[in-house]
Protein backbone atom coordinates (compact mmCIF):
# COMPACT_ATOMS: atom_id res chain seq x y z
CA UNK A 1 0.00 0.00 0.00
CA UNK A 2 1.42 3.38 -1.01
CA UNK A 3 2.00 5.82 1.84
CA UNK A 4 -0.07 8.97 1.45
CA UNK A 5 1.97 12.14 1.24
CA UNK A 6 1.25 15.09 3.49
CA UNK A 7 1.96 18.04 1.23
CA UNK A 8 2.66 21.64 2.19
CA UNK A 9 1.90 24.70 0.07
CA UNK A 10 4.43 27.56 0.27
CA UNK A 11 3.13 31.07 -0.46
CA UNK A 12 5.60 33.93 -0.97
CA UNK A 13 4.06 37.40 -0.79
CA UNK A 14 5.57 40.77 -1.72
CA UNK A 15 9.21 41.71 -2.25
CA UNK A 16 10.47 40.23 1.04
CA UNK A 17 8.55 36.97 0.57
CA UNK A 18 9.75 36.55 -3.01
CA UNK A 19 13.41 37.24 -2.20
CA UNK A 20 13.24 34.91 0.82
CA UNK A 21 11.72 32.31 -1.48
CA UNK A 22 14.64 32.49 -3.90
CA UNK A 23 17.12 31.77 -1.08
CA UNK A 24 14.94 29.10 0.58
CA UNK A 25 14.28 27.06 -2.58
CA UNK A 26 17.98 27.28 -3.48
CA UNK A 27 18.73 25.82 -0.04
CA UNK A 28 16.10 23.06 -0.44
CA UNK A 29 17.56 22.15 -3.86
CA UNK A 30 21.01 21.87 -2.29
CA UNK A 31 19.71 19.54 0.43
CA UNK A 32 17.57 17.36 -1.82
CA UNK A 33 19.86 17.15 -4.84
CA UNK A 34 17.47 19.03 -7.13
CA UNK A 35 18.96 21.43 -9.68
CA UNK A 36 17.71 24.85 -10.78
CA UNK A 37 15.91 23.17 -13.68
CA UNK A 38 14.06 20.74 -11.38
CA UNK A 39 16.15 17.72 -12.46
CA UNK A 40 18.18 15.47 -10.17
CA UNK A 41 21.73 16.79 -9.96
CA UNK A 42 23.33 13.70 -8.42
CA UNK A 43 22.74 10.07 -7.60
CA UNK A 44 23.69 8.29 -4.42
CA UNK A 45 26.57 6.67 -6.32
CA UNK A 46 28.22 10.01 -6.99
CA UNK A 47 30.79 10.11 -4.22
CA UNK A 48 31.08 13.47 -2.55
CA UNK A 49 27.94 14.90 -4.16
CA UNK A 50 24.55 15.48 -2.57
CA UNK A 51 22.41 12.37 -3.03
CA UNK A 52 18.93 12.88 -4.46
CA UNK A 53 16.36 12.69 -1.65
CA UNK A 54 12.75 12.78 -2.74
CA UNK A 55 10.64 15.46 -1.06
CA UNK A 56 6.96 14.97 -1.95
CA UNK A 57 5.98 17.29 0.90
CA UNK A 58 7.37 20.40 -0.80
CA UNK A 59 7.86 19.29 -4.45
CA UNK A 60 5.52 17.68 -6.95
CA UNK A 61 6.82 15.23 -9.58
CA UNK A 62 5.57 15.91 -13.11
CA UNK A 63 6.00 12.20 -13.99
CA UNK A 64 9.03 12.82 -16.21
CA UNK A 65 11.68 13.24 -13.53
CA UNK A 66 11.18 16.95 -13.04
CA UNK A 67 10.43 18.29 -9.57
CA UNK A 68 8.36 21.46 -9.21
CA UNK A 69 7.99 23.36 -5.92
CA UNK A 70 4.49 23.59 -4.49
CA UNK A 71 4.95 27.34 -4.31
CA UNK A 72 2.92 30.41 -5.23
CA UNK A 73 4.53 33.84 -5.63
CA UNK A 74 2.32 36.92 -5.26
CA UNK A 75 3.14 40.59 -5.74
CA UNK A 76 1.10 43.64 -6.70
CA UNK A 77 3.78 44.83 -9.14
CA UNK A 78 5.82 42.73 -11.59
CA UNK A 79 9.46 43.75 -11.04
CA UNK A 80 10.55 41.42 -8.21
CA UNK A 81 8.87 38.31 -9.64
CA UNK A 82 10.30 39.16 -13.09
CA UNK A 83 13.76 39.29 -11.47
CA UNK A 84 13.14 35.88 -9.87
CA UNK A 85 12.14 34.36 -13.21
CA UNK A 86 15.25 35.83 -14.84
CA UNK A 87 17.51 34.37 -12.11
CA UNK A 88 19.23 30.97 -12.40
CA UNK A 89 16.56 29.36 -10.22
CA UNK A 90 13.64 30.96 -12.13
CA UNK A 91 13.13 27.94 -14.38
CA UNK A 92 12.30 25.81 -11.33
CA UNK A 93 8.92 27.44 -10.62
CA UNK A 94 5.63 26.98 -12.41
CA UNK A 95 4.95 30.31 -14.21
CA UNK A 96 1.20 29.80 -13.75
CA UNK A 97 1.71 30.07 -9.99
CA UNK A 98 3.47 33.43 -10.24
CA UNK A 99 0.76 36.01 -9.69
CA UNK A 100 1.66 39.66 -10.26
CA UNK A 101 -0.25 42.90 -10.65
CA UNK A 102 0.69 46.14 -12.36
CA UNK A 103 0.69 48.63 -9.46
CA UNK A 104 2.87 48.97 -6.38
CA UNK A 105 1.19 48.85 -2.95
CA UNK A 106 3.33 51.86 -1.95
CA UNK A 107 4.05 50.54 1.59
CA UNK A 108 0.38 51.09 2.39
CA UNK A 109 -1.58 48.33 4.16
CA UNK A 110 -4.93 49.82 3.10
CA UNK A 111 -3.85 50.03 -0.54
CA UNK A 112 -2.80 46.39 -0.44
CA UNK A 113 -5.88 45.18 1.46
CA UNK A 114 -8.70 47.27 -0.02
CA UNK A 115 -7.53 48.36 -3.46
CA UNK A 116 -5.06 45.91 -5.00
CA UNK A 117 -5.67 42.56 -3.33
CA UNK A 118 -8.86 41.85 -5.32
CA UNK A 119 -6.88 41.97 -8.57
CA UNK A 120 -4.25 39.47 -7.44
CA UNK A 121 -6.10 37.18 -5.04
CA UNK A 122 -8.34 35.61 -7.69
CA UNK A 123 -5.30 34.15 -9.43
CA UNK A 124 -3.61 33.24 -6.15
CA UNK A 125 -6.64 31.39 -4.78
CA UNK A 126 -7.11 29.53 -8.07
CA UNK A 127 -3.47 28.40 -7.87
CA UNK A 128 -3.96 27.31 -4.23
CA UNK A 129 -7.06 25.29 -5.18
CA UNK A 130 -5.20 23.63 -8.05
CA UNK A 131 -2.28 22.62 -5.82
CA UNK A 132 -4.68 21.37 -3.12
CA UNK A 133 -6.58 19.25 -5.67
CA UNK A 134 -3.36 17.72 -7.01
CA UNK A 135 -2.15 16.87 -3.49
CA UNK A 136 -2.85 13.52 -1.78
CA UNK A 137 -3.43 15.10 1.60
CA UNK A 138 -2.55 18.78 1.96
CA UNK A 139 -1.57 19.34 5.60
CA UNK A 140 -1.23 23.11 5.47
CA UNK A 141 0.33 26.29 4.16
CA UNK A 142 3.44 28.25 5.05
CA UNK A 143 3.44 31.98 4.24
CA UNK A 144 6.55 34.12 3.77
CA UNK A 145 6.05 37.86 3.99
CA UNK A 146 7.02 41.06 5.78
CA UNK A 147 4.79 42.95 8.19
CA UNK A 148 6.10 46.36 7.12
CA UNK A 149 5.35 46.40 3.39
CA UNK A 150 2.06 47.21 1.73
CA UNK A 151 1.79 43.88 -0.09
CA UNK A 152 3.27 41.83 2.76
CA UNK A 153 0.75 43.30 5.19
CA UNK A 154 -2.40 44.20 3.21
CA UNK A 155 -2.49 41.50 0.53
CA UNK A 156 -1.20 38.86 2.98
CA UNK A 157 -3.97 39.73 5.47
CA UNK A 158 -6.67 39.44 2.81
CA UNK A 159 -5.18 36.19 1.49
CA UNK A 160 -5.05 34.67 4.99
CA UNK A 161 -8.72 35.43 5.51
CA UNK A 162 -9.55 33.79 2.16
CA UNK A 163 -7.43 30.73 2.99
CA UNK A 164 -9.05 30.38 6.42
CA UNK A 165 -12.47 30.39 4.75
CA UNK A 166 -11.52 28.08 1.86
CA UNK A 167 -9.34 25.63 3.85
CA UNK A 168 -10.60 25.96 7.45
CA UNK A 169 -9.09 22.67 8.67
CA UNK A 170 -5.61 23.20 7.23
CA UNK A 171 -2.75 24.48 9.40
CA UNK A 172 -1.38 27.95 8.53
CA UNK A 173 2.13 28.93 9.63
CA UNK A 174 4.21 31.93 8.61
CA UNK A 175 7.79 33.16 8.53
CA UNK A 176 7.38 36.89 8.93
CA UNK A 177 9.95 39.66 8.66
CA UNK A 178 9.22 41.95 11.59
CA UNK A 179 10.12 45.68 11.59
CA UNK A 180 13.52 46.40 13.09
CA UNK A 181 13.60 48.47 16.32
CA UNK A 182 15.97 51.08 14.83
CA UNK A 183 16.27 50.58 11.07
CA UNK A 184 13.24 50.83 8.82
CA UNK A 185 12.54 50.72 5.11
CA UNK A 186 9.29 52.67 5.47
CA UNK A 187 8.13 55.23 8.02
CA UNK A 188 4.61 53.70 8.16
CA UNK A 189 5.80 50.21 9.12
CA UNK A 190 4.16 50.50 12.59
CA UNK A 191 0.74 51.15 11.01
CA UNK A 192 1.09 48.22 8.59
CA UNK A 193 2.30 45.85 11.30
CA UNK A 194 -0.43 46.64 13.83
CA UNK A 195 -3.21 46.57 11.22
CA UNK A 196 -2.02 43.30 9.67
CA UNK A 197 -1.59 41.57 13.05
CA UNK A 198 -5.08 42.68 14.10
CA UNK A 199 -6.67 41.33 10.92
CA UNK A 200 -4.95 37.95 11.01
CA UNK A 201 -4.93 37.16 14.74
CA UNK A 202 -7.46 34.35 14.30
CA UNK A 203 -6.32 33.28 10.80
CA UNK A 204 -2.82 32.12 11.76
CA UNK A 205 -1.90 29.13 13.93
CA UNK A 206 1.75 30.04 14.41
CA UNK A 207 3.95 32.91 13.20
CA UNK A 208 7.75 32.80 13.41
CA UNK A 209 9.09 36.35 13.64
CA UNK A 210 12.45 37.47 12.27
CA UNK A 211 13.62 41.06 12.41
CA UNK A 212 16.10 42.44 9.88
CA UNK A 213 18.22 44.18 12.49
CA UNK A 214 18.76 41.04 14.58
CA UNK A 215 19.78 39.14 11.45
CA UNK A 216 21.92 42.07 10.25
CA UNK A 217 23.73 42.09 13.62
CA UNK A 218 24.34 38.33 13.39
CA UNK A 219 25.83 38.69 9.89
CA UNK A 220 27.98 41.61 11.02
CA UNK A 221 29.17 40.40 14.45
CA UNK A 222 29.22 36.61 14.15
CA UNK A 223 29.91 36.11 10.45
CA UNK A 224 32.26 39.12 10.06
CA UNK A 225 30.45 40.48 6.99
CA UNK A 226 31.40 44.14 6.76
CA UNK A 227 28.23 45.39 5.06
CA UNK A 228 25.59 42.66 4.97
CA UNK A 229 23.28 42.82 1.95
CA UNK A 230 19.74 41.43 1.70
CA UNK A 231 21.31 38.42 -0.06
CA UNK A 232 23.39 37.73 3.08
CA UNK A 233 20.34 38.17 5.32
CA UNK A 234 18.17 35.91 3.17
CA UNK A 235 20.83 33.22 3.07
CA UNK A 236 20.86 33.10 6.88
CA UNK A 237 17.04 33.09 6.93
CA UNK A 238 17.07 30.16 4.49
CA UNK A 239 19.23 28.15 6.92
CA UNK A 240 16.83 28.90 9.78
CA UNK A 241 13.77 27.98 7.70
CA UNK A 242 15.54 24.83 6.56
CA UNK A 243 16.17 23.90 10.21
CA UNK A 244 12.50 24.37 11.07
CA UNK A 245 11.17 22.45 8.05
CA UNK A 246 13.77 19.63 8.03
CA UNK A 247 11.48 17.38 10.05
CA UNK A 248 8.75 17.94 7.46
CA UNK A 249 11.10 17.02 4.59
CA UNK A 250 13.26 14.17 5.92
CA UNK A 251 12.77 11.11 8.08
CA UNK A 252 14.01 11.09 11.66
CA UNK A 253 13.92 9.36 15.04
CA UNK A 254 11.89 12.06 16.77
CA UNK A 255 10.26 14.04 13.99
CA UNK A 256 7.91 16.99 14.31
CA UNK A 257 4.81 17.33 12.13
CA UNK A 258 3.32 20.64 11.03
CA UNK A 259 0.48 20.43 13.54
CA UNK A 260 3.02 19.60 16.28
CA UNK A 261 4.38 23.15 16.10
CA UNK A 262 0.94 24.47 16.96
CA UNK A 263 0.26 21.88 19.65
CA UNK A 264 3.60 22.31 21.41
CA UNK A 265 4.27 26.03 20.98
CA UNK A 266 0.90 27.78 21.27
CA UNK A 267 -0.43 27.59 24.85
CA UNK A 268 -3.37 29.90 24.02
CA UNK A 269 -4.61 30.76 20.50
CA UNK A 270 -3.50 34.41 20.63
CA UNK A 271 0.01 33.66 21.92
CA UNK A 272 1.31 32.21 18.65
CA UNK A 273 4.54 34.18 18.06
CA UNK A 274 7.53 31.99 19.03
CA UNK A 275 11.08 33.37 19.09
CA UNK A 276 13.47 31.54 16.73
CA UNK A 277 17.17 30.88 17.51
CA UNK A 278 19.77 28.99 15.47
CA UNK A 279 23.19 27.46 16.18
CA UNK A 280 25.93 27.25 15.18
CA UNK A 281 26.26 30.62 13.46
CA UNK A 282 29.92 30.47 12.60
CA UNK A 283 32.12 31.76 9.78
CA UNK A 284 34.49 29.62 7.72
CA UNK A 285 37.49 31.36 9.33
CA UNK A 286 36.37 30.48 12.88
CA UNK A 287 34.99 26.97 12.39
CA UNK A 288 38.17 25.18 13.51
CA UNK A 289 38.39 27.20 16.73
CA UNK A 290 34.87 26.70 18.07
CA UNK A 291 33.39 23.96 20.23
CA UNK A 292 30.54 22.30 18.33
CA UNK A 293 29.35 19.50 20.61
CA UNK A 294 25.66 19.15 21.49
CA UNK A 295 26.06 20.90 24.85
CA UNK A 296 27.80 23.92 23.30
CA UNK A 297 25.22 24.22 20.49
CA UNK A 298 22.31 23.99 22.94
CA UNK A 299 23.85 26.64 25.18
CA UNK A 300 24.31 29.00 22.20
CA UNK A 301 20.57 28.92 21.49
CA UNK A 302 19.85 30.82 24.70
CA UNK A 303 22.30 33.60 23.81
CA UNK A 304 20.34 36.71 22.66
CA UNK A 305 22.94 37.14 19.89
CA UNK A 306 21.65 33.95 18.21
CA UNK A 307 17.95 34.80 18.18
CA UNK A 308 16.13 36.21 15.16
CA UNK A 309 14.19 38.90 17.05
CA UNK A 310 15.63 41.47 19.45
CA UNK A 311 13.71 40.98 22.69
CA UNK A 312 14.15 39.78 26.25
CA UNK A 313 17.11 42.05 26.94
CA UNK A 314 15.46 43.43 30.10
CA UNK A 315 15.76 40.06 31.86
CA UNK A 316 12.02 39.77 32.59
CA UNK A 317 11.44 36.69 30.49
CA UNK A 318 9.72 33.36 31.05
CA UNK A 319 9.40 30.42 28.72
CA UNK A 320 6.02 28.82 28.12
CA UNK A 321 7.29 26.12 25.75
CA UNK A 322 10.54 25.33 23.97
CA UNK A 323 10.99 23.16 20.89
CA UNK A 324 14.58 22.08 20.04
CA UNK A 325 15.05 20.71 16.52
CA UNK A 326 18.41 18.95 16.09
CA UNK A 327 19.94 17.90 12.77
CA UNK A 328 22.81 15.51 12.10
CA UNK A 329 24.29 12.59 14.03
CA UNK A 330 23.08 13.33 17.55
CA UNK A 331 22.38 10.98 20.46
CA UNK A 332 19.35 11.57 22.71
CA UNK A 333 21.64 10.98 25.72
CA UNK A 334 23.73 14.04 24.74
CA UNK A 335 20.60 16.15 24.38
CA UNK A 336 19.33 15.11 27.81
CA UNK A 337 22.67 16.07 29.35
CA UNK A 338 22.66 19.44 27.55
CA UNK A 339 19.14 20.25 28.75
CA UNK A 340 19.97 19.17 32.29
CA UNK A 341 22.95 21.53 32.20
CA UNK A 342 20.74 24.42 31.01
CA UNK A 343 18.20 23.72 33.78
CA UNK A 344 20.96 23.58 36.39
CA UNK A 345 22.13 27.12 35.61
CA UNK A 346 18.60 28.46 36.28
CA UNK A 347 19.15 31.01 33.51
CA UNK A 348 16.05 29.74 31.71
CA UNK A 349 12.84 30.12 33.69
CA UNK A 350 9.60 28.41 32.72
CA UNK A 351 6.17 29.57 33.81
CA UNK A 352 4.76 27.70 36.79
CA UNK A 353 1.91 26.19 34.80
CA UNK A 354 4.18 24.46 32.24
CA UNK A 355 6.58 22.22 34.18
CA UNK A 356 7.78 19.98 31.31
CA UNK A 357 8.89 22.75 28.99
CA UNK A 358 11.10 21.10 26.35
CA UNK A 359 9.99 19.31 23.18
CA UNK A 360 12.78 17.57 21.22
CA UNK A 361 13.06 16.77 17.52
CA UNK A 362 15.97 14.78 16.07
CA UNK A 363 16.52 14.59 12.33
CA UNK A 364 19.24 12.39 10.84
CA UNK A 365 19.98 14.60 7.83
CA UNK A 366 23.02 16.82 8.46
CA UNK A 367 22.69 20.50 7.43
CA UNK A 368 23.97 21.65 4.04
CA UNK A 369 25.64 25.03 3.66
CA UNK A 370 25.94 26.82 0.31
CA UNK A 371 29.45 26.27 -1.14
CA UNK A 372 30.01 30.03 -1.51
CA UNK A 373 27.88 30.99 1.51
CA UNK A 374 28.69 32.84 4.72
CA UNK A 375 28.08 29.96 7.16
CA UNK A 376 30.76 27.34 7.68
CA UNK A 377 29.80 23.72 6.89
CA UNK A 378 29.11 21.72 10.06
CA UNK A 379 27.95 18.18 10.73
CA UNK A 380 25.12 19.19 13.05
CA UNK A 381 22.93 22.17 13.90
CA UNK A 382 19.94 22.99 16.06
CA UNK A 383 17.00 25.37 15.75
CA UNK A 384 15.01 26.51 18.76
CA UNK A 385 11.40 27.67 18.65
CA UNK A 386 10.52 29.18 22.02
CA UNK A 387 7.20 30.55 23.19
CA UNK A 388 8.42 33.35 25.48
CA UNK A 389 6.83 36.26 27.30
CA UNK A 390 9.77 38.41 26.09
CA UNK A 391 8.20 38.72 22.64
CA UNK A 392 5.91 41.34 24.21
CA UNK A 393 8.97 43.67 24.04
CA UNK A 394 8.78 43.57 20.26
CA UNK A 395 5.07 44.37 20.28
CA UNK A 396 5.57 47.17 22.84
CA UNK A 397 8.21 48.75 20.64
CA UNK A 398 6.01 48.77 17.54
CA UNK A 399 2.96 49.95 19.53
CA UNK A 400 4.88 52.93 20.91
CA UNK A 401 5.91 53.97 17.40
CA UNK A 402 2.31 53.56 16.26
CA UNK A 403 1.11 55.83 19.10
CA UNK A 404 3.65 58.57 18.33
CA UNK A 405 2.42 58.88 14.75
CA UNK A 406 -1.25 58.23 15.36
CA UNK A 407 -1.55 61.01 18.00
CA UNK A 408 -0.80 63.47 15.22
CA UNK A 409 -2.81 61.44 12.68
CA UNK A 410 0.39 61.43 10.60
CA UNK A 411 0.03 59.69 7.20
CA UNK A 412 -3.46 58.48 8.15
CA UNK A 413 -5.04 60.21 5.13
CA UNK A 414 -3.20 57.84 2.78
CA UNK A 415 -5.01 54.93 4.43
CA UNK A 416 -8.41 56.61 4.54
CA UNK A 417 -8.01 57.49 0.87
CA UNK A 418 -7.92 53.78 0.00
CA UNK A 419 -11.32 53.15 1.62
CA UNK A 420 -10.25 52.32 5.16
CA UNK A 421 -12.20 53.64 8.16
CA UNK A 422 -10.57 55.45 11.10
CA UNK A 423 -12.10 53.07 13.64
CA UNK A 424 -9.93 50.24 12.28
CA UNK A 425 -6.80 52.03 13.56
CA UNK A 426 -8.34 52.24 17.04
CA UNK A 427 -9.57 48.63 17.03
CA UNK A 428 -6.21 47.32 15.85
CA UNK A 429 -4.26 49.27 18.46
CA UNK A 430 -6.59 48.07 21.22
CA UNK A 431 -6.16 44.47 20.07
CA UNK A 432 -2.35 44.79 20.16
CA UNK A 433 -2.54 46.29 23.66
CA UNK A 434 -4.50 43.20 24.69
CA UNK A 435 -1.83 40.99 23.08
CA UNK A 436 0.90 42.70 25.13
CA UNK A 437 -1.18 42.20 28.27
CA UNK A 438 -1.84 38.53 27.41
CA UNK A 439 1.90 37.83 27.21
CA UNK A 440 2.60 39.66 30.47
CA UNK A 441 -0.20 37.83 32.29
CA UNK A 442 1.08 34.49 30.97
CA UNK A 443 4.33 35.08 32.83
CA UNK A 444 2.72 35.92 36.18
CA UNK A 445 2.63 33.21 38.84
CA UNK A 446 -0.69 31.35 38.98
CA UNK A 447 -2.52 34.24 37.31
CA UNK A 448 -2.73 33.09 33.71
CA UNK A 449 -5.69 30.86 33.05
CA UNK A 450 -7.47 30.01 29.81
CA UNK A 451 -10.29 32.36 30.79
CA UNK A 452 -7.88 35.27 31.18
CA UNK A 453 -6.24 34.81 27.78
CA UNK A 454 -9.10 34.39 25.37
CA UNK A 455 -10.18 35.60 21.98
CA UNK A 456 -10.22 39.30 21.34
Amino acid sequence: MRRRNREILSIHIGQAGTQMGQAIWTQYGLEHGIGNDGQRIASEKDAGDTPFIECPTFYSDNGEGRYVPRAIFIDTEPMVIDQLQAADIGELFNPEYMVRGKEDAANNYARGYYTLSHRTLAGAMEAARQIAEDADNLQGMILYHSYGGGTGSGVAAHLLQELAEEFPRKCRLSFSVYPSPYLCTSVVEPYNTVLMTHRTMSCMECSFLMDNQAIYNICSARLSIERPSFANLNQLISQVVSGVTASLRFGGDLNVDMSDFQTNLVPYPRLHFPVVSFAPIISCESVNHEKLDVGALTKQLFDPACQMVRCGLSGRDKYMACCLLYRGHILPKDINEAIASIKATRSVQFVDWCPTGFKIGINWMAPKMAPTGDLAPTGRCVTMLASRTAISDAWSNIDEKFDVMYRKRAFVHWYLGEGMELYEFNEARENLACLEMDYREAGLTDSATPSDIGEY
